[in-house]
């Protein structure tokens, strides 16, 4: 427990520093190897800050299912997710522990990496650099954080049936609302590099609730593209 008390607190403490603070309000310990979330010293470590007062608060981001169930065995706050409508897996068994425990939940990757605003399609480029481009089959990282793991092609087959259920090219503010639909979920994280991306998110607040036949047709979607190649995985 030492080696992780040391590092924890290194790495908190320089947090602290940078950002002007007393106390974080919360810490995620960010996607590390599934084996670190069934390590009592780790969140022993943890359990040592938030008693020394250094943060309020801390939780765990995953890349699978398993890895916050795992994590639940501790006392922790909150879990970070890749949940959108091509990541359904987290409703089964994540989500009810997470709300019988209390724990909240942070929807992350919530737009697919843009593949769930409808403004991608078979011509569309990405840069070089971009993880669109250079990390479709996981070469730099889990794969599961492009495009939430989906086959661009199959996505973009998803994607025009979503716009006819949805009846809009616009896809932003039904995936997102779709996600608020869900009582389990905290917050949602979406991305923006635009004000004009943040005023699109934003809207997604004002959307109506989805009808019961939208959330099953979104299901149906789900089911008939993107399962068979992705549920299993993560």
């Amino acid at each position: 427990m030492a080696a992780w008390n040391k590092m924890g607190r290194a790495f908190q403490q320089g947090s602290l520093s940078r950002l002007g603070l007393e106390k974080l309000d919360m810490v995620l310990l960010h996607c590390p190897p599934s084996p670190v979330f069934s390590k009592d010293e780790v969140f022993e470590a943890l359990d040592s800050l938030k008693s020394a007062g250094k943060i309020a608060s801390y939780g765990v981001s995953i890349e699978k299912v398993s890895e916050g169930l795992s994590a639940m065995k501790y006392p922790i706050s909150a879990i970070e997710v890749v949940f959108n409508m091509f990541r359904l897996k987290p409703t089964e068994e994540l989500f009810p522990m997470a709300k019988n425990k209390g724990v909240g939940i942070i929807a992350r990757v919530p737009l697919a990496s843009g593949l769930l605003t409808g403004r991608y399609d078979e011509n569309t480029k990405f840069g070089e650099k971009d993880h669109r481009t250079t990390n479709r089959n996981g070469e730099r990282f889990d794969k599961g954080e492009t495009f939430s793991g989906v086959d661009y092609a199959t996505g973009l087959k998803a994607v025009a049936e979503l716009k006819a259920l949805f009846g809009t090219e616009d896809l932003i503010p039904y995936a997102l609302k779709w996600i608020l639909m869900h009582d389990e979920v905290s917050v949602v994280i979406p991305g923006a590099s635009k004000a004009s991306q943040v005023s699109s998110n934003v809207r997604a607040a004002e959307t109506p609730e989805l009808s019961k036949e939208q959330m099953e047709g979104v299901k149906a979607i789900y089911d008939k593209y993107i399962r068979q190649s992705v549920h299993g995985l993560w």
